[in-house]
């Protein structure tokens, strides 16, 4: 049964792929000899797996689409167009691109009073910044649902009740989040909606996983793959390896589950998928780390690190929280614009009934106006003087990190080329000097380390130099790295790593680098005077405090009667150089374990 599955999905693989191509290929064809409105609404008709199964032919057919309906002067069509175009940047991760056309949907969507189509931008912007900004998604979403239910006719409620859901599972209320789901999926089986449906499945099966219901998730994530297979839908598939790599990494079969992430990341990378893309390079390194194989862990914990610095910066941030500053503040003008009108109405109608009553009443009105308007231009000050500081700020920042590539520059250009040119004069001066005797032999050879050591030091100060934040995946990345190359050095010594940090941790550089060091310390110390054969380390949160702990089986020390070294000093120095504690623990032929602690505030803080 299983062969013949499998034969099915290589089937429908290579024929989906095909017609894929053939697809694109064909509507461009018959584009060019359609009429212009007809050509608008052959593109906008392009159903949705379609659409998202080739993302780089979709956004020129997008661009093409808004061009067209700003030719015919087609407000709706420019909208729905810009909504397209919003759902590809959201695939791709390009933040405040996505952000720029969703919100351009929604005022034109309000503009010409198209509820139920605004309602659902709004569910469409919520939940395409759920991973940056949950309480904005949230804001937005909730939103969108108020004015879908509130026409009677609405056809798109589906998709937004299960996007909904998705935020519930976020907040960990899994029962709304089944709720709302099973609430999408009924109404996508009563519309027939193939294209829906697996979404469906696959949303309640993240949530049966995060209940450890892994027999129910895996039949919903085989039912969703069913359907997608017979719809050839390629980001659909790919989607489902994600799934399948979630449901096998929950249930700690992380061979399975590297197997069907490494699945989705290669299809991601053949379709521009980028978020998947990401997404997987990033579960890549965890299940590599849970079966202790730092090498290819480094290698994908780098992969995901140039994937998310290329999506999220400071400057996108800030610019994606001014846009959405801006918007708000458009929207509040309107608002206040109407009320004016609204007030205006009122104290007309006031006035047709009695003159007396008007002129009191337009007093009133008057001074709640005056009033009123003082009240928000107050508010409007305010903001203008919040996104002022925001915009200082993030020139501050630019200017800082500036600054620093350009002394981290001068480190690697100038010391690492100087360095690098003693090394290599010691090498010719060893060779030239081969037959001299063996003491100044040994003594070209220390200084050649000694400035190797130096290259190396140099280039982790450069590495933490080169960030105004260092996010905690590239902390660990590090680690990896340099557990890697002292697995090399030392030869028969086993390592064992452990990262149970899940909330998103960012280190000011100064922090980053005095951690590392003591986690360097610490293990160069157990491979060069403990003797160990093993060495752990692991690093875990609380909810305020980040812990690290390194622990050996070597032969230990009496820390009653042994005086404390350069190293251990210079640890407790960089431990308390960060406001953390450091507790070192050993006993003679029983090991060492040391354990930092930091508060997570402030290692949050830059």
């Amino acid at each position: 049964m299983k062969l013949k599955f499998l034969f099915v999905f290589i089937l429908s693989f290579s024929i989906g792929n095909a017609q894929k191509i053939s697809y694109s290929d064909s509507l461009q064809k018959s584009l060019k000899h359609l009429s212009k409105p007809q050509q608008l609404k052959q593109i906008l008709e392009i159903p949705y797996d379609k659409f998202i199964g080739n993302i780089a032919a979709s956004e020129k057919l997008a661009h093409k689409a808004i061009e067209l309906a700003k030719e015919l002067n087609n407000q709706e069509s420019l909208a729905e167009s810009y909504l397209l175009l919003s759902q590809i940047y959201n695939y791709q991760d390009k933040r405040e691109k996505k952000l720029v056309y969703n919100l351009n949907a929604i005022r034109i969507y309000e503009e010409l009073g198209k509820l139920e189509k605004a309602g659902y931008a709004y569910g469409e912007l919520g939940f395409s910044i759920k991973r940056e900004d949950l309480k904005s998604a949230l804001h937005y979403m909730r939103k969108g649902l108020k004015i879908i239910e509130n026409v009677k006719t609405a056809k798109k409620v589906d998709a937004t009740y299960d996007n909904y859901g998705i935020l519930q599972g976020m907040l960990k209320n899994y029962d709304s989040a089944i709720y709302y789901h099973k609430k999408s999926l009924q109404l996508k089986k009563q519309n027939k909606d193939s294209i829906g449906i697996p979404y469906g499945y696959v949303h309640l099966a993240t949530v049966n996983i995060n209940l450890n219901n892994f027999d129910i998730a895996k039949k919903y994530i085989d039912s969703a793959q069913t359907i997608r297979l017979i719809r050839k839908d390629i980001y659909g598939i790919t989607d489902n390896y994600v799934y399948y790599g979630d449901l096998y990494f929950a249930e700690k079969k992380y061979s399975q589950a590297i197997e069907n992430f490494k699945k989705g990341y290669n299809l991601s990378i053949e379709n521009n998928f980028l978020s998947l893309e990401k997404y997987c390079a990033d579960y890549l390194t965890k299940s590599y780390i849970e079966l202790g194989d730092y090498k290819n862990a480094f290698i994908y914990n780098k992969i995901f690190q140039t994937l998310k610095d290329s999506t999220i910066n400071t400057e996108t941030n800030s610019r994606v929280a001014s846009l959405q500053i801006e918007f708000e503040t458009e929207k509040k003008g309107k608002e206040i614009a109407q009320q004016k009108e609204q007030l205006l109405a009122r104290e007309l109608e006031i006035k047709n009934k009695n003159n007396f009553n008007v002129l009191l009443g337009s007093g009133i009105l008057m001074l709640g106006i005056v009033l009123f308007g003082l009240h928000k231009r107050q508010q409007h000050k305010r903001r203008e003087y919040q996104n002022q500081l925001k915009l200082k700020e993030a020139q501050t920042f630019s200017k800082l990190q500036d600054q620093r590539l350009s002394i981290s520059r001068d480190l690697h250009d100038n010391i690492g080329s100087q360095l690098t040119l003693i090394i290599s004069s010691i090498d010719n001066l060893k060779f030239l000097t081969k037959n001299s005797d063996s003491v100044f032999q040994n003594k070209l050879t220390e200084i050649n380390n000694f400035a190797g050591n130096t290259i190396s030091e140099l280039r982790d100060t450069i590495w933490a130099m080169n960030k105004n934040k260092i996010s905690y995946e590239d902390f660990q990345g590090r680690i990896l790295s340099f557990i890697e190359k002292a697995k090399l050095a030392s030869g028969n010594c086993h390592f064992n790593f452990n990262s149970t940090v899940k909330s998103p941790v960012y280190l000011s550089s100064a922090k980053g680098i005095n951690l590392f060091r003591i986690i360097q310390e610490a293990i160069n110390n157990a491979l060069k005077y403990a003797r160990a054969s093993e060495i752990s380390i692991s690093i875990a949160e609380t909810e305020n405090n980040l812990i690290i702990k390194i622990s050996d089986d070597g032969i230990g020390f009496d820390l009653n009667t042994i005086e404390l070294g350069n190293g251990l000093e210079n640890m407790q120095k960089r431990a308390a150089e960060i406001n953390g504690k450091i507790n070192i623990q050993s006993k003679i032929n029983a090991g060492t374990q040391i354990e930092i602690v930091c508060d997570k505030n402030k290692t949050n803080a830059l």
